[in-house]
């Protein structure tokens, strides 16, 4: 916009001054807090509507304006660094279609003087990403500092935060000048994001926004044991101050280039090219992978190649004008809550799903987004009605991570979790002290009858072979399946009329089922899905108690209790409580009958669990090939006798029975001094 003289009106002013108070409270809440209220989309928004009565009306800028600074402050408890090369901010071009990157070009070549016919500029392009801007001062190539950009003249030192990050060199490699300072950005990975959100969930604590603001958080931390639990990465993008480097590339890419060769982390997503249609070619290209990106950027960014060209277009205020971010669409934005819904997944898990007014955010239009838990819902004092902030990155599932500040119209109640599963009626508890909300339908449960099935048909249960999520989709959808017994009716032309589903098939996959049903009682128990019992658990039950009936009991009121789940070794009151629970549902107990009835059948024994246990209390390893016998026939026979089969190696375990092509796993026994046998040493020790 053309810069006038005119003096504001009043209400201008007025509302300039709204704006600034406005966004420094903003920028306070995001940079100093961590805790922002409105996403960066809302933030844009008030920044370019200041900008422009700034611009229309020059009076109005005063020295304290988010428009005159690069942003952040200094905390207290950090000691203060000054930069000897300030951190400047670049100008965002918020026009996210091709006319953005254009733009630039056109300003560029104006800049420069260059006519029409003149050849094109030469540019370098990589990725605008969404962390936190850091300094590495590296002397005679030893990192010496690390300061975060706070202010632009002055940051933190936060050199051992910065140690916890892998990709940061302590010494660099190669022949690295006298002093480099190198500029580069601090991010978390998205899974690394979503892990640790997992975690707080898990223990109930509060979750974190998003990962920018849980890695600029981390940095600030005055532990780096807690910043090293953060997981952060890093990547190098610039230089700051630089002494007695002599073979200096003449280009940004060539700087590039060198500080990879150094041993920094360089993002590989970059381009030189020719011109604006070079860098439309880029964001376009850029855009089109952003959802596959393992990290979130919001823009990539363009900068004239060649640094005697950026030294000759200089600064504008306190912007290079040899370089733009090129923003993509905002990946958080400000909706209304219409509603709660429950969604029940495919292992029983209720999730309180919030429905939108349709917004368009991350490149996608939104109208349902997870709310994880109550818990959390309730930490976020989201109710319906509200005005909340939506997020969405990459393929991540949008979600609800705040409500926009303000009072409400009148009293909402707090959402409350149902005490009946939405889809089967089944009662809805949950674990104590934990905090997802499950329905207890288990193999009655529509939603859950796909993951049942899979369960059921796995090769350390029934064992159906041909029996996969493809042919299980069919066979659901379809409605051609509704409970676990209904497979052993299907039959060779049922399945032959499938999609993809050759007479061939359909033959193997029938006699699959029909050899399943002779099994053991572990299997079988273990097939059922019941919560928490594995494997192991599965045949210590199956042990103790010698039959199912012994279990289940022929009514519920005459099921194991939870007094006798608790005595069988290595049960305990969440696993018993979880098999009491199970036997208890009617439902549950009428799907075992019907398996039963369709002549799935074990060898019941004796409850052994007083019988003799030659290898009781010892824990053995398997690792290897073994001569005669799969490691899963030689964990059934240890654990026969009463052994504990573990998965690693480690200062309890006594035995280590190593194959052919033992790894890892015999050098750690051997380093703890464990004792290693063979298979025939094995078969000796369950003889005797």
């Amino acid at each position: 916009m053309t810069e006038k003289n005119d003096k504001a009106p009043a209400e201008i002013a007025e509302q300039a001054r709204l704006l600034r108070a406005q966004l420094l409270h903003h920028a306070h809440q995001y940079y100093v807090l961590d805790a922002p209220e409105v996403p960066d989309a809302e933030y844009d928004r008030q920044f370019q509507q200041l900008q422009a009565l700034e611009s229309r009306y020059p009076d109005l800028r005063t020295p304290d304006s988010p428009t005159q600074r690069v942003g952040g402050a200094v905390l207290p408890y950090l000691t203060p660094v000054r930069h000897v090369v300030p951190m400047l901010s670049i100008h965002t071009e918020t026009d996210t279609t091709a006319a953005g990157a254009e733009a630039f070009d056109a300003r560029v070549r104006r800049e420069l003087g260059l006519k029409a016919d003149d050849a094109p500029v030469e540019y370098s392009a990589e990725l605008k990403f969404d962390g936190l801007a850091i300094s590495l001062r590296y002397e005679s190539g030893v990192l010496v500092l690390g300061a975060t950009r706070g202010d632009g003249e002055t940051g933190e030192d936060v050199t051992q935060n910065l140690r916890t990050i892998g990709q940061i060199p302590l010494r660099l490699s190669g022949d690295a000048p006298p002093v480099l300072e190198v500029r580069g950005e601090v991010y978390m990975r998205r899974d690394a994001f979503e892990r640790l959100n997992e975690r707080q969930r898990e223990k109930g604590e509060k979750t974190f926004i998003n990962p920018r603001n849980t890695a600029a958080g981390a940095i600030r931390q005055l532990d780096p044991a807690l910043v090293a639990e953060r997981k952060l990465s890093f990547f190098s993008y610039g230089l700051g101050d630089v002494q007695g480097w002599e073979t200096q590339p003449a280009t940004h890419a060539g700087i590039l280039d060198a500080l990879a060769d150094f041993g920094l982390q360089v993002s590989k997503i970059r381009m030189v090219g020719e011109g604006a249609s070079a860098l439309v070619d880029f964001h376009a290209r850029v855009a089109a992978e952003r959802d596959k990106l393992p990290f979130d950027i919001d823009g990539v960014v363009y900068k004239v190649n060649s640094l005697a060209l950026q030294r000759q277009l200089g600064f504008k205020t306190r912007e290079p004008r040899w370089a733009v971010a090129h923003k993509y669409p905002a990946q958080e934005q400000v909706t209304r809550l219409n509603g709660i819904d429950i969604q029940v997944g495919r292992t029983g898990k209720l999730t309180p799903v919030a429905k939108l007014e349709p917004v368009f955010v991350g490149g996608t239009t939104v109208s349902n987004a997870t709310l994880h838990n109550v818990f959390e819902l309730r930490r976020k004092d989201v109710r319906v009605g509200d005005n909340v902030i939506v997020r969405r990155a990459g393929d991540v599932i949008p979600e609800i991570v705040g409500r926009v500040p303000g009072p409400r119209a009148g009293y909402v109640p707090n959402f409350r979790m149902p005490r009946t599963c939405p889809k089967c009626g089944s009662e809805v508890e949950r674990e104590k002290g934990g905090v997802d909300h499950r329905c207890t339908g288990g193999l009655f449960c529509p939603a859950q009858r796909k993951e049942a099935m899979l369960h059921f048909a796995g090769r350390r249960a029934m064992d159906i072979e041909g029996l996969g999520d493809k042919l299980v989709d069919q066979l659901v959808d379809g409605g051609i399946v509704h409970s676990l017994p209904a497979l052993y009716n299907l039959g060779v032309a049922k399945l032959a009329a499938l999609d993809r589903m050759a007479e061939k098939s359909a033959n193997n996959l029938v006699a699959a089922l029909e050899q399943s049903k002779k099994t053991t009682l572990p299997r079988f128990l273990f097939a059922l899905g019941i919560r928490h019992v594995g494997e192991t658990t599965a045949k210590d039950l199956a042990r103790h108690f010698g039959s199912l009936d012994g279990i289940m009991g022929a009514t519920p009121e005459q099921a194991a209790t939870v007094e006798q789940l608790l005595e069988v070794p290595d049960v305990g009151p969440v696993v018993a409580a979880s098999v009491h629970t199970f036997f208890q549902q009617v439902h549950n107990r009428e799907v075992v009958e019907q398996l039963r009835a369709a002549g799935v059948t074990w060898e019941e024994g004796e409850p052994t669990a007083r019988a003799p246990k030659p290898l009781a209390g010892k824990t053995f390893v398997i690792t290897g090939t073994l001569p005669s016998l799969s490691r899963d026939d030689a964990k059934d026979m240890l654990e026969a006798a009463g052994a504990k089969v573990a998965g690693s190696v480690s200062k309890k375990t006594h035995f280590l029975v190593a194959g052919a092509e033992a790894g890892s796993k015999l050098d750690k026994a051997r380093e703890l001094g464990v004792t290693i046998i063979d298979e025939a040493a094995m078969l000796e020790m369950l003889a005797g």
